[in-house]
């Protein structure tokens, strides 16, 4: 395609006999044009002069009220930053650390690695950490992603003989077969009658993990609406009559109420259900070659010793070795 915008236009020698009436014609138009424009910016201008109403406003927006005293947007959003935001934007910078530690050293992290992972961190805990637990699907499988990045990073000049990596996986053959999980919302309560009018509310609509937060007694899962991470079926420390429970159900499904070895009552939802699974040697052989050269370093690392070496910069100011 050849291109015009170069391009003179062709002139020629010949004096304008245009007529003046037809070349004033021509020019009020543009006249017409020059004077918008000029009205548009003009208007532009008075506008960037008044204060912008919707931004003050939405600053102090009404989000709460506690005895007629106003809690605003303004003050929930620094509430928030101070709580979550140091450690929310250090896993963030965190996270993009170590791709940038990928690109440049050439690290590959494949999706059956990272579910891997996921499938043996769920048989070896009878919990996940509370920090685990407020992470979604996808955070989690991010976070797997940077864990396994750094990993790789620290052990990519690690040699481990072939014969230990066999004798680990022959001693340690349990630890690869794994158990069916479920993901389990629990809300106990001290009666058969407070049971059932919580199962009532859940039939009728009501949240589950709201209402673990409101009524359910065992305070350290009702703080995280009552998730108590992934039960096995063959987990020893769990009330049988939990276990029973959850067994019985589907993803998303609620449970009846339950009488528990305490005498209370239980209510039980399944979020996720993961088939148990058996791992061969080749499924697991880079795993475990990882975890052994991981043990002959001498010290623990973290992404934060990779900040400086990719200029990372953050709001706190604070230098991170």
């Amino acid at each position: 395609m050849s291109s015009t915008r170069n391009r003179r236009p062709q002139t020629s020698s010949t004096p304008n006999q245009t007529p003046l009436l037809q070349r004033r014609l021509k020019t009020k138009p543009a006249l017409i044009v020059i004077a918008i424009l000029l009205l548009g910016n003009f208007l532009w201008f008075i506008a960037w002069l008044i204060p912008n109403k919707g931004q003050e406003i939405g600053s102090d927006e009404q989000v709460a009220t506690v005895d007629g005293d106003v809690i605003t947007r303004q003050d929930w959003m620094i509430a928030m930053e101070e709580r979550y935001g140091k450690e929310t934007l250090q896993n963030l910078v965190n996270e993009s650390v170590m791709e940038k530690a990928a690109d440049k050293y050439k690290i590959k992290v494949s999706n059956q690695e990272i579910d891997l992972e996921l499938a043996l961190m769920r048989s070896a805990q009878d919990k996940f950490d509370t920090a685990l637990q407020n992470l979604s699907a996808d955070q989690l499988k991010q976070k797997i992603r940077s864990e396994l990045i750094l990993d790789k990073v620290l052990t990519k000049d690690v040699v481990i003989k072939e014969d230990s990596i066999k004798k680990y996986y022959e001693e340690n053959k349990a630890l690869y077969n794994t158990d069916t999980s479920y993901r389990t919302n629990f809300i106990e309560v001290d009666s058969k009658k407070a049971a059932e009018e919580a199962l009532s509310e859940l039939k009728n609509g009501s949240d589950f993990s709201v209402l673990a937060r409101e009524i359910s007694i065992d305070s350290a899962s009702a703080s995280l609406g009552g998730d108590i991470g992934f039960l096995t079926e063959e987990q020893g420390n769990i009330d049988p009559a939990l276990l029973k429970a959850v067994k019985t159900l589907s993803a998303n499904e609620i449970s009846k109420v339950f009488k528990l070895d305490n005498g209370h009552y239980g209510i039980v939802q399944v979020q996720e259900v993961i088939e148990g699974q058996s791992f061969t040697y080749d499924d697991v052989k880079e795993h475990i070659e990882r975890e052994l050269a991981l043990e002959q370093l001498q010290q623990s690392i973290t992404p934060e010793a990779f900040w400086s070496e990719f200029k990372a910069t953050w709001y706190y100011g604070e230098e991170k070795k």
